[in-house]
């Protein structure tokens, strides 16, 4: 869509259109960020504020944007799923959302990071005040408790402040932004030979779901239509790494509580269904496979029918795998009732993906969002007749849910690999077009990834490059969730709890 047609709005009418759009559970927030504005810059308002919604009832995309100077009034006040948002554009543009209940800093202590635009326009830090600091109880039987960014596993780095009464946490707070390797900055002036390379390395875990994304915005911005077979196989890999996402997890958290057998079979497990990525894509991390416009590989029938087989059997192991944890009361009794998330809460701060779910909102962009144009549409995504389980917001829902998603897509699975053995996916190379994006343009891509939904914005400039690339990662939603579940929990439930949501540091920090 070219620039010209995204609505401009003043940032007051702005702000009660989001607040109304919301009033309707359909629609969620979906990306709200600032980008400097060069026909701007000798103005009060060198800033343009973009905000992207998604209405699940029409299955449509909403934008508008705003023009802003170095102060607005704060929007969290009364929409707090905009709360991290907002953050995030004071700690990289100095911009300050006044009335803006904590304006701590995102990723970093420091305003390094921010555009040289932003700099000059503003030189006052708008996190450098006491929202900075951590929060802290008083009070002679309370106490704190401070975890990494070291830590003794082989994990990512991050830094949790525990505040307590004995054992009990009244409050978690989350640091990150060790891991800010300035991918969003790296992808200015691309695409170029190193951008398909940054898309698919946001988050490791997540690289399907995010090249797929880059492949979208592309295509899209290039007039470029991959085929069904293209998109069929994307989706194949999609949901194989949202079946080694959610059986490697389901294992890790059997280990939690010290029941090795299920932890032992999925670790292996999780093996498998690496090595049916590997089958397809060439490597287990299901990199150099997806580019813009189609992939790099098709499937036989004597693949397909290959990958049929090994599923059916590794299904099996997994299903005895987690049967016999979840039958069992002693796992069962350290799951129910802990880290709960109630669906207020997550509706309020906009949790998304799995821990949205289980606390029992409907939200998933494979059904909300699916290709526009697409004659196959549903055939491209695990839709299931089989209903969400009952949940209530703690672990045991969020394991319920990775269950339940782990069945549906080998059902789709099954599906379209006995039909890629009658009719092998040999169309995918891309279309032959110029090369060059439309100037003075903008594309949404959104994908729901094994976490939740993953977005990704692009605008190019008046040669058609990338003027600005905006990422957010399920898990930059979702981590003050994690916060909240911890509440009047004890401090020895955070490995279990913090499992359970297994977010992406790296897919915070960019």
């Amino acid at each position: 869509m070219n620039t010209d047609d995204l609505p401009v709005l003043s940032i007051e009418l702005l702000k009660a259109s989001i607040e109304e759009l919301l009033a309707s559970y359909s629609v969620r927030i979906l990306a709200f960020f600032a980008m400097p504005n060069k026909d701007l810059e000798n103005t009060e308002k060198p800033f343009h504020l973009i905000a992207i919604l998604l209405d699940a009832s029409t299955r449509t995309l909403l934008g508008a944007a705003a023009e802003v100077g170095t102060r607005y009034t704060a929007f969290t006040p009364l929409i707090p799923a905009l709360h991290l948002f907002e953050r995030e554009i004071a700690e990289q543009y100095n911009i300050t959302p006044e009335g803006h209940p904590w304006l701590k800093p995102v990723r970093s202590q420091n305003m390094t990071d921010a555009d040289d635009a932003a700099q000059e326009a503003n030189t006052e830090n708008p996190a450098d005040s006491e929202a900075a600091k951590f929060f802290r109880l008083s009070g002679k039987a309370t106490h704190e408790v401070a975890v990494g960014p070291v830590h003794a596993g082989v994990i990512e780095p991050g830094h949790f402040r525990f505040q307590c009464l004995g054992e009990d946490v009244h409050h978690l707070e989350i640091a990150l932004g060790y891991q800010h390797r300035g991918i969003e900055a790296m992808l200015k002036g691309g695409p170029d030979l190193r951008s398909l390379h940054y898309a698919e390395t946001v988050s490791g875990d997540t690289t399907i779901a995010s090249v797929s994304n880059y492949a979208a915005i592309i295509e899209a911005l290039s007039d470029t239509t991959p085929s069904g077979e293209s998109l069929l196989l994307r989706n194949i890999l999609l949901e194989l790494e949202r079946i080694v996402n959610h059986a490697g997890d389901i294992g890790a958290l059997a280990g939690d509580v010290a029941y090795l057998p299920t932890s032992s079979y999925c670790g292996r497990i999780r093996g498998e269904y690496l090595n049916m990525t590997a089958e397809v894509a060439g490597n287990r991390f299901g990199r150099n496979v997806i580019i813009p416009g189609g992939m790099r590989t098709g499937l036989s029938s004597e693949k397909a029918e290959k990958l049929l087989n090994w599923l059916y059997k590794t299904k099996y192991e997994l299903d005895v795998a987690l049967d016999i944890m979840l039958d069992e009361p002693t796992a069962l009794d350290r799951f129910e009732g802990l880290g709960t998330i109630t669906e207020f809460d997550a509706r309020t701060i906009g949790a998304v993906g799995v821990a949205a779910r289980a606390a029992g909102l409907d939200i998933d962009a494979r059904f909300d969002l699916p290709p526009a144009g697409e004659d196959t549409a549903e055939q491209l995504f695990p839709f299931s007749s089989s209903p969400i389980p009952a949940c209530s917001g703690d672990v045991i829902s969020r394991i319920k849910i990775r269950r339940h998603e782990i069945e549906n897509s080998h059902a789709w699975l099954f599906e379209v690999l006995k039909n890629a053995i009658e009719k092998p996916f040999t169309n995918i190379d891309p279309p032959k077009t110029s090369g060059k994006l439309a100037p003075d343009s903008f594309a949404v891509a959104v994908t729901e990834a094994w976490r939740g939904e993953l977005v990704h914005v692009v605008f190019t400039d008046e040669a058609g490059r990338f003027k600005h690339y905006k990422i957010i990662d399920p898990s930059f939603r979702n981590w003050f969730a994690l916060a909240l579940s911890l509440r009047e929990a004890q401090i020895s439930d955070f490995p279990i709890c913090n499992k359970s949501f297994n977010l992406s540091y790296c897919g915070h920090d960019l």
